[in-house]
């Protein structure tokens, strides 16, 4: 931990040196990412900013590349030490904590002036913090369900599961020995227990198909019903062996993309991985609603102003974020990053034309987004980190020690209370 910091303030102190001798314009305005070179999506911000560059020739904008690994600790150096960056880029999961400083600029009163409409912006309330909006969603995805359909005809299963009771069914089904030595070869469905935020997810699919969620109105929620049959669910799934047991996330896909697990339930990012299977495997591999509803839903990442930048910059911010939310700039979101943008209404004709399933994508995302679903528990942004840790203590008691859904239901939810507040 002290090297990482050590590194972040290295690299927060080399950003501020290179903010300093920046070339001569009217106004440059630094912006840092950890998006900039990659492919898709780093190629939108650089369209992004030639489209401002041009309506403001005498504005520079200066993106530096910070990794991903270090991208938190260097920014809340930099604005803990008095010199942000005027462009702010942060994980939707980790702005909360420079919002509860102060450091990020109410964009309430900019959106009112300039009359943008954001009814229907997918992931948007998760930029209200505190009664103000610190920020512009600027990704939102949601889940769907990757199949092996060759596993899941071999089990006997003709259509593709719709609900839970299909769902738990074909996972049974799908489930086999198929040498006969004792140990299971194919898992019916693959679903994250090796504790953390992707457990957590994965476990978010049972509790919303049940009519619960981790929070209401932004208080902890699990000891309501929802979750408890959410939690009986995953307990079920488990015991029964129709999942890999304490494997995570990374490992449930290359198992897929190995033709050992039948299905999983994943965000649109398991296209790319299933693309790299063995051709005999990756034939057999396809993608279809999720069975469950609502569908799993999570923002990404957003876009904000610091709040102690001159009037004069956060004028030029704001020109820049309308130019990164405008009609085009979203259009060309979709385009180059093969994703849904959150702007609703847009048309997807060529996007849908050069992709199999962007349509699955862009509905999926319509689905989750209007029933206002985040995988991040709204009301625990700050103790999300803990909470993962405590769930997967009470889960994993659930599980060894036999201990019913209800009373570990009750048990998260009592040590809940106890860290929120």
């Amino acid at each position: 931990m002290r090297r990482l910091k050590k590194v972040a303030i290295a690299a927060a102190l080399a950003l501020s040196t290179s903010m300093a001798t920046l070339p001569a314009f009217a106004e440059t305005l630094t912006f840092v990412s950890w998006m900039k070179g990659e492919p898709g999506y780093g190629d939108w911000w650089n369209e992004v900013i030639q489209k401002f560059e041009s309506e403001h020739p005498d504005v520079k904008v200066e993106m530096t590349k910070v990794a991903r690994s270090e991208y938190a600790d260097t920014m809340f150096t930099m604005f803990a030490g008095g010199t942000p960056p005027d462009i702010v880029h942060l994980a939707a999961f980790e702005y909360q904590s420079f919002a509860n400083e102060g450091w990020l600029e109410d964009l309430g009163p900019y959106i009112k002036k300039s009359g943008m409409n954001l009814d229907g912006w997918a992931g948007q309330s998760t930029c209200e913090w505190k009664g103000t909006t610190n920020c512009i969603m600027l990704l939102y995805t949601a889940y769907i369900l990757a199949y092996n359909e060759k596993l899941l005809k071999d089990a006997g299963i003709e259509a593709v599961p719709t609900d839970w009771n299909s769902l738990l069914a074909a996972a049974k089904a799908a489930t086999r020995d198929t040498d006969g030595d004792g140990v299971t070869d194919v898992y019916g469905l693959g679903v994250d227990s090796s504790g953390g935020s992707n457990m957590m997810h994965d476990m978010l699919h049972f509790v919303l198909d049940a009519g619960g969620n981790w929070t209401e109105n932004g208080k902890p929620a699990f000891n309501s019903p929802g979750v408890i049959e959410g939690l009986r669910r995953f307990k079920e799934i488990y015991t029964e062996g129709l999942t890999p047991k304490d494997a995570a996330a990374g490992d449930m896909r290359q198992l897929l993309v190995e033709g050992r697990i039948a299905m999983r339930l994943d965000g649109p990012w398991i296209w790319n991985v299933m693309k790299k299977a063995d051709p005999a495997v990756r034939d057999n591999l396809k993608l279809a609603e999720s069975p469950l509803n609502p569908p799993v839903g999570g923002t990404s990442n957003v876009i904000g102003m610091p709040s102690d930048i001159s009037d004069e910059k956060k004028a030029l911010v704001w020109d820049f974020i309308q130019v990164a939310t405008s009609k085009d700039m979203q259009q060309r979101f979709a385009t180059l990053g093969s994703s849904p943008a959150p702007m609703p209404g847009l048309d997807y004709s060529a996007e849908i034309a050069a992709s199999p399933y962007f349509e699955l994508f862009a509905k999926a995302n319509d689905k989750a987004s209007a029933a206002g679903i985040d995988r991040l528990p709204k009301g625990l942004e700050l103790e999300f980190n803990e909470v993962t840790k405590l769930v997967f203590r009470e889960v994993q008691r659930m599980l060894i020690d036999n201990l019913s859904p209800e009373e570990a239901a009750a048990n998260i939810q009592t040590a809940v209370e106890r860290i929120a507040g």
